[in-house]
């Protein structure tokens, strides 16, 4: 099958993604925004340091109970209407920005932006699977991460030359032009079999596979739907089925190698990083450097990932991860423990930063939310991909205070020492529980959990 007749599959893939950006805008947007509030003359009103942990955690809180309101209307009015549903609370949120005149207000937006983050992240995953071909289906998987990462490198740069209010009403576009843009695009075959509705999941298939002939393939699906949409309720077959319970597992071992490495603490608290490192760059000027290189690595990757697979990338990103994030603390502690000289050295945490991005997008950071929309069934993947979600929002919170405190408490290269022992530990159960799902289609995935250990190389 050659592109043109995918050409449906990417640009419903690429209008769907546009809120990816807005959210990857939203979680990004304290890097640039907190240090001129927590500033003594700020332009606009002043915050606390406290007030800006509150506001930063905020969207890590919100996606929680999110999580479970579109694990239930994902599989109710559908991932294409569950999507289009985050664009105008998205829109509110950059409007309460442009207008707050206190911590509070910011809050607010956060939170609300977070509860769309929630959504997105449950839903994304599964709509992307649903509707792409397996020998195309990483590639687009991992553009979550690509467009995730270019919004926060979008909000870094808006937000470095333009004020506060200005950069939220430049950032409400884009979750306008989504609206404008994905509703026209096709609902997922897989949802429209499981409401029955075969006329509109044959138009669907048509338009998504770029042809007439689609029999085959709706059979393939109809099969599919009615095998895993026998009589069990969707939540007590995600906890009871052994398959599920194997995919579970994958999911907690993916998320624990994608957060325990730091990546939501470094994101927060980039410029306050690059603050304490040295004078060898501008802190904004290395922060935009770190996420843009974070951005390309992330787009290298969704073109790697269905030649070499998924395994190769992940381990081949945790073993890099360990060592970049052991350097960077190693540098912390010679310039705050001892008497060593270091501004000789005071490239060496814009280097190690930039290696870790490098290393880590290439598998840790992309290939959980792909893997997500891959290994569950039909009937549990709205659940699953809550469960995913609501843990990685857990451990991605635990992990930011966890920053702080140690950071405050110790100095800064404990954080980094204790990240670099994380990802030794999430190596080890990466290849003893991630099978590989490379050009497999949904169906064959499900049969090799059914069929063969987890940790069994596919």
């Amino acid at each position: 099958m050659d592109a043109s007749s995918r050409f449906y599959q990417y640009l419903s893939a690429s209008t769907a993604l546009l809120s990816m950006i807005t959210g990857g805008m939203h979680y990004a947007w304290p890097s640039p925004s907190i240090p001129k509030l927590t500033q003594t003359n700020s332009s606009a009103f002043q915050i606390t340091p406290e007030e800006g942990s509150w506001i930063i955690i905020m969207e890590l809180i919100a996606p929680i109970p999110s999580c479970f309101f579109s694990a239930i209307i994902t599989d109710n009015i559908g991932r294409k209407k569950s999507i289009l549903s985050t664009s105008i609370p998205y829109f509110v949120s950059w409007l309460i920005i442009a207008f707050a005149k206190s911590a509070s207000m910011l809050c607010l937006a956060r939170f609300l932006a977070g509860l769309c983050d929630g959504v997105i992240f449950t839903v994304m995953p599964l709509y992307i699977a649903e509707i792409a071909d397996p020998n195309i289906r990483g590639f687009l998987g991992a553009g979550i991460s690509v467009v995730w990462i270019f919004g926060m490198l979008l909000i870094n740069v808006i937000g470095a030359y333009l004020t506060i209010p200005v950069t939220a009403c430049v950032s409400s576009v884009v979750p306008l032009v989504m609206l404008a843009t994905f509703i026209w695009m096709p609902e997922s075959p897989y949802f429209l079999i499981m409401k029955n509705d075969i006329k509109q999941a044959t138009l669907s298939l048509q338009k998504l596979k770029g042809r007439n002939d689609v029999e085959d393939e709706l059979q393939r699906l109809q099969n599919a739907v009615k095998t895993n949409n026998k009589k069990w309720s969707n939540f007590l077959e995600l906890l009871t089925k052994k398959s599920n319970q194997k995919s579970l597992l994958i999911i907690v071992v993916l998320r624990n190698a994608q957060q325990m490495s730091g990546l939501a603490a470094i994101i927060f608290y980039t410029i306050s990083i690059f603050n304490e490192a040295g004078d060898f760059m501008s802190p904004l000027g290395a922060t935009i450097l770190y996420v843009s290189i974070q951005c390309v690595m992330a787009a290298v990757c969704s073109l790697l990932i269905d030649k070499t697979g998924r395994r190769p990338l992940l381990t081949t990103s945790l073993v890099g991860s360990a060592l970049t994030l052991f350097l960077e603390g190693t540098y912390f502690y010679l310039k705050d423990f001892t008497n060593v000289d270091t501004t000789v050295f005071n490239f060496v945490p814009l280097l190690a930063l930039i290696s870790f991005v490098i290393v880590f997008n290439v598998g840790a950071q992309p290939i959980p939310m792909l893997i997500q929309g891959e290994i569950f069934p039909t009937n549990v993947k709205a659940m699953a991909s809550c469960f995913s979600e609501v843990y990685c929002c857990v451990v991605a919170a635990i992990i930011s205070k966890l920053f702080q405190i140690l950071k405050d408490s110790f100095g800064m290269f404990l954080p980094f020492y204790v990240f670099a022992g994380c990802c030794v530990l999430n190596l080890i159960f990466v290849t003893i529980f991630v099978p590989e799902t490379k050009r497999r289609t949904l169906e064959e995935i499900q049969e090799t959990l059914g069929e063969k250990k987890a940790g069994v190389k596919c």
